[in-house]
């Protein structure tokens, strides 16, 4: 199952690092990871997604929970939680499918953040299943692809 961990961490070098090696150290792969500043510069939010038994996942946000340098761990997938993605795609436009494709960016609510004769660079924002459909519906033009994977919060604070 997959699973959307959240970590309010201390914002140090290293830290990422052990919380990566937790993860890893159990033979998990984590699919997605994002880490920023949150409202204070020194406090980061990490959210990532890892694929797992449920009771190895517990095990592993107690351990993270564990550690001196984390403030608090969230298991979202349990939680009521909202969770979106970004995505930056440049799409080849031939002339002869130029006018198909912007319809359809303009159907999707994508933004067109550039454009010259041969491309245009969009940027899509939505849940995993909108990003995942606006993939496979534009693949055949995607030329680049830059994804953030979700970042989430949850509803109850």
């Amino acid at each position: 199952m997959r699973h959307i961990i959240s970590a309010t961490v201390e914002n140090k070098p290293g830290v990422l690092a052990r919380i990566v090696g937790i993860i890893t150290g159990r033979g998990y792969n984590i699919e997605t990871l994002n880490v920023a500043p949150g409202l204070e510069s020194d406090i980061s939010r990490l959210t990532m997604t890892v694929s797992g038994d449920d009771n190895v996942i517990e095990q592993v946000t107690k351990q993270l929970n564990k550690m001196v340098d984390v403030i608090k761990v969230n298991d979202l997938t349990v939680d009521a939680h909202l969770e979106g993605e970004y995505l930056f795609a440049t799409l080849a436009t031939p002339k002869s499918k130029r006018g198909q494709i912007i319809e359809l960016l303009t159907l999707l609510k994508a933004d067109v953040l550039s454009v010259t004769e041969k491309d245009v660079i969009v940027q899509f924002c939505g849940n995993a299943d909108a990003v995942d459909r606006f993939f496979s519906l534009l693949r055949p033009y995607i030329t680049d692809l830059s994804r953030s994977g979700p970042i989430a919060i949850s509803k109850n604070g």
